[in-house]
């Protein structure tokens, strides 16, 4: 059983892994926490990007010889195999910590099996503490679950963000929609914008909305990471002078031609109707995850929402609801294969809270 040091120590160790949401994709977040014998914290640290060291070696690097003998608190198995940086399981042995505590075990066939390295070299290895916290994060939204759900299911984990009025009208009835939320919304949809390595629209948002779809700052300025940006444009029909293909941000125009085609809703199409040839969106999100993306933010119109939602490809969605109604409209949502209220979509509450003179809902879609 864990200390209570060791319990305190790996909730400030999830909070250190929450300092790397915005730049360690396409790798986890991950923090640890050195405690001496006494149960004192002698160093910390946390991965903050990909192909830099990680949390392991940078709390090891910050205690140096003190290491020897702590007990090292991480909210991640540490691996047991050279990618861009060596082993952490390695570097923990030759620093001479004496046992490991970890949340998560890590379900990527490359690096995991560092638990087991750890044990067989002698150390004490407790595994599983806190680690719904770790993987849920210490805030809505702040923890290991993108990259841990990634990897179990191969596929990048996505996130469907949406703006809506409370009677759930994401548009006017002419197609006028900006703005239908708060400034302050919308500078919170720049930080979840920040948090992601790809954002996804369909060619119909191309051709109504021409969005530049790019991470800006509080005064309006491009930052410098920038996801991926991918438009799901069957028939290729993106316009060459369109925004999303300037050099802003990189983009890929994801056609059926190269992702291949599907019967169902026809995910791309600019409200012309359902039930055509479409865009495989598995096999798009395969093609995601080959590139190493982690992430995806789904910016798409109703359409694309609902062929996302019925393709069972939607993990976690953040509704901006304004308090104004507008009676007609498009809505959040269409063609999402539910005919019927016993196959209405349920989603479990996360997180409500203000923004602005506005609510964000952070929810988390139910097993069906």
């Amino acid at each position: 059983m864990a200390s209570e040091a060791e319990i305190r120590a790996m909730r400030q160790a999830i909070g250190l892994a929450a300092r790397g949401l915005a730049t360690a994709l396409p790798n986890p977040v991950v923090g640890c926490v050195l405690l001496d014998p006494d149960g004192t914290v002698v160093a910390q640290g946390w991965h903050e990007r990909a192909g830099g060291p990680h949390a392991e070696v940078v709390a090891l690097r910050a205690a140096g010889e003190r290491a020897r003998g702590t007990t090292a608190v991480v909210t991640l198995e540490p691996c047991n195999h050279t990618g861009r940086t060596g082993p952490c399981s390695e570097a923990l042995l030759a620093a001479g910590v004496q046992k490991v505590v970890i949340a998560v075990p890590d379900p990527s066939d490359a690096a995991a099996g560092g638990a087991e390295r750890l044990r067989r070299a002698g150390l004490e290895v407790e595994v599983g503490v806190l680690a719904d916290e770790a993987e849920r994060g210490l805030e809505p939204g702040e923890g290991n679950e993108v990259w841990l759900t990634a990897v179990r299911k191969q596929r990048p984990f996505v996130t469907w963000k949406f703006a809506a009025t409370l009677d759930g009208r994401v548009a006017a009835q002419d197609g006028t929609s900006q703005w239908i939320t708060s400034v302050e919304a919308r500078s919170d949809v720049h930080r979840l914008r920040a948090q992601v390595d790809t954002m996804l629209v369909g060619v119909g948002t191309v051709l109504a909305d021409d969005p530049l779809l790019t991470v800006r700052d509080a005064e309006g300025n491009p930052l410098e990471h920038q996801p991926l940006r991918v438009v799901a444009d069957t028939h290729n029909r993106t316009p060459a002078n369109a925004r999303i293909r300037g050099d802003d941000a990189p983009t890929w125009i994801a056609t059926g031609e190269e992702v291949g085609t599907s019967v169902g809703t026809d995910a791309d199409a600019a409200g012309d109707g359902g039930g055509r040839l479409g865009l495989d969106l598995h096999a798009l999100m395969r093609a995601l995850y080959a590139r190493e993306r982690r992430h995806v933010l789904l910016e798409g119109g109703p359409r694309m929402a609902g062929a996302m939602v019925e393709a069972g490809l939607v993990d976690r969605v953040v509704a901006y609801l304004a308090p104004a109604l507008l009676g007609a409209g498009p809505n959040a949502m269409l063609d999402a294969g539910i005919t019927t209220i016993a196959d209405v979509w349920r989603l479990d509450l996360v997180d409500v809270r203000q923004v602005g003179n506005d609510v964000r809902v952070l929810a988390r879609p139910r097993t069906r």
